[in-house]
């Protein structure tokens, strides 16, 4: 399977996957990371799953679960938006749902699996990340893929009363020639 690592496999979503959905929607401490501002109902979510048949060519967007080899249990999420045929580009979003699952390698080897998708399948170009300044975790994250800080947009996000600056990070596909 071209999704799947040692710890975790990447898949599309599922309609038994309603309510890991509907919680990472709904978790207000997530929020910030995601720019959600309002909570999702059940009924959107399980309308957003039906749809998600759609080709990225069509969506412009994919969504995969990350899923744990051995119990199959649903880790998180990982995303495409964005996605940008013309210019070969796609933003990228990872979230894992529980912070004690967090810093495992999970992360890692989901990006790491991600980005091999869509540098050899998808062919594309760059892929780019929004990261507050503050999310030392992400940063982190994705420096050790060899993600460059090609701009930083100052007072970008709003979290409680205080403006937070967010980072763009971009990656060009190191399997092409130059």
């Amino acid at each position: 399977m071209f999704l799947k690592g040692n710890q975790v496999y990447l898949r599309a979503l599922e309609p038994e996957d309603l309510a890991f959905l509907y919680e990472i929607e709904n978790d207000e401490t997530l929020w910030e990371v995601s720019n959600t501002q309002t909570p999702y109902s059940k009924w959107l979510l399980k309308n957003y799953i039906e749809n998600s048949h759609q080709d990225i060519y069509e969506a412009k967007q994919l969504r995969l679960t990350i899923v744990e080899n051995n119990s199959n249990d649903l880790l998180g999420l990982i995303d495409l938006f964005e996605f940008d045929p013309k210019n070969n580009r796609a933003g990228l979003g990872i979230v894992i749902k529980n912070p004690l699952e967090r810093n495992k390698g999970i992360g890692t080897e989901a990006v790491t699996l991600l980005l091999n998708y869509v540098f050899t399948i998808l062919n594309l170009h760059q892929i780019y990340v929004n990261v507050a300044v503050t999310n030392e975790a992400s940063i982190k994250l994705f420096s050790k893929f060899g993600f460059q800080l090609i701009g930083v947009k100052k007072q970008w996000n709003k979290t409680g009363s205080v403006y937070v600056d967010e980072a763009l990070y971009q990656l060009i596909n190191p399997n092409e020639s130059k």
